[in-house]
């Protein structure tokens, strides 16, 4: 009866945890992406630029579930401050990825944004 109740008061707390995250998220599946109406002013810019650019190799599903759980979605690696770093590496190598170096700066310096709202 004890591990039943601090089961259902763990799953009460990590309920109310992602309740509470500054970030909104809207839709589900493919069309998850985070609430333009959450994302400060001074990275509106930014968000539209990821909004534009990384859909052209994945969903923004991916990045919204990686920035929530802290986790890459396909590898199960960390997804932190040095992951978001490396994956900027990446996109800058890749030939078809459209994106320069302060592009993907910006983004990086977005990402790192909600990497801290969300451990909020």
């Amino acid at each position: 009866m004890k591990r039943i109740i601090t089961f259902a008061a763990v799953i009460i707390l990590a309920l109310a945890a992602t309740s509470e995250a500054r970030i909104k998220v809207k839709g589900r599946g493919a069309t998850m992406n985070f609430d333009p109406g959450s994302i400060p002013a001074n990275f509106q810019a930014s968000f539209e630029m990821m909004s534009k650019k990384c859909i052209k190799c994945h969903t923004m599903e991916r990045t919204v579930i990686a920035i929530q759980t802290g986790r890459a979605p396909i590898t199960g690696q960390p997804f932190d401050k040095q992951a978001v770093k490396a994956y900027g590496i990446k996109m800058l190598r890749k030939p078809n990825s459209d994106m320069n170096k302060q592009e993907i700066r910006e983004i990086v310096i977005l990402l790192n944004y909600l990497l801290d709202e969300n451990a909020r």
